[in-house]
């Protein structure tokens, strides 16, 4: 009886303790849900968290890049600055230089067509025009102060080499107001002055007292036109005779 009374204990037992354990199941298995959502959670907080660090670091790192270059754009803009300063002192500079050296050309061109004037009638004609083209050039805007300072140089270089050149050349003279003839024009640095009719029979020696052509005589006529073989190397150098154009004080 009794084993029969434990039977129907056990029997009744049963299904209550079968219901427990499902109860503790499903809320094993919640929990279990729960800490795989909480994980899931968590793991997407950290990784969250990753990007977030990884972005800063990479704005920190583009606002440092951007200070490094503001910082060189401001070393920039101060080497501008004192580029700009440079630039304006060396304008000025110019400016003054120009105001100087303009009148300075143009007194150079005044005293140049003076000593033409005063000096041996040595390629005349082409000593006055190239005057008259400096004047010329002189207002011209296309041509630099530069260029036109050079130009005047470089007549000043030829008028110096006249003083020390052997040369012939062909040009009218004139023998008097009402006079002039074409003749073959020697010269001897600033030494020597002849012109010779083109036919050869004249000669003529140019007076520095008088400013003027002297008619030579053929005495010395064989001396005279070897200073023109000699000019057109068709003789060796050798010692002549020639008559001087100096003045007194020249001569001195």
């Amino acid at each position: 009886m009794k084993r029969c009374l434990s039977i129907l204990c056990a029997s009744a037992l049963l299904p209550a303790h079968a219901a427990s354990l499902d109860q503790a199941q499903v809320i094993q298995n919640s929990t279990n849900q729960a800490s795989a959502q909480s994980q899931q959670k968590i793991d997407r907080s950290a990784e969250k968290t990753l990007v977030l660090r990884a972005e800063i670091e990479q704005l920190n790192e583009e606002v440092k890049n951007l200070q490094i270059y503001r910082n060189h754009l401001q070393s920039l803009v101060a080497n501008q600055e004192q580029e700009m300063t440079s630039l304006e002192l060396q304008t000025e500079e110019i400016k003054r230089t120009r105001q100087g050296i303009v009148p300075l050309m143009y007194d150079m061109i005044e005293g140049l067509e003076e000593w033409v004037a005063q000096d041996k009638p040595i390629r005349l004609a082409a000593r006055q025009e190239r005057i008259e083209k400096l004047k010329e050039l002189m207002p011209r805007a296309d041509v630099s102060d530069a260029e036109k300072y050079r130009r005047i140089l470089e007549a000043y270089q030829i008028e110096l080499d006249y003083g020390n050149k052997l040369g012939t050349y062909q040009a009218q003279i004139a023998l008097s107001s009402a006079q002039q003839v074409e003749a073959e024009v020697l010269y001897l640095g600033r030494l020597v002055l002849l012109a010779r009719s083109l036919d050869g029979e004249q000669f003529w020696n140019w007076d520095a007292k008088q400013q003027s052509w002297q008619a030579l005589s053929d005495a010395n006529k064989s001396d005279l036109n070897a200073a023109y073989q000699l000019a057109q190397q068709q003789i060796a150098p050798t010692l002549l005779n020639l008559p001087v154009s100096l003045t007194a004080a020249e001569a001195k």
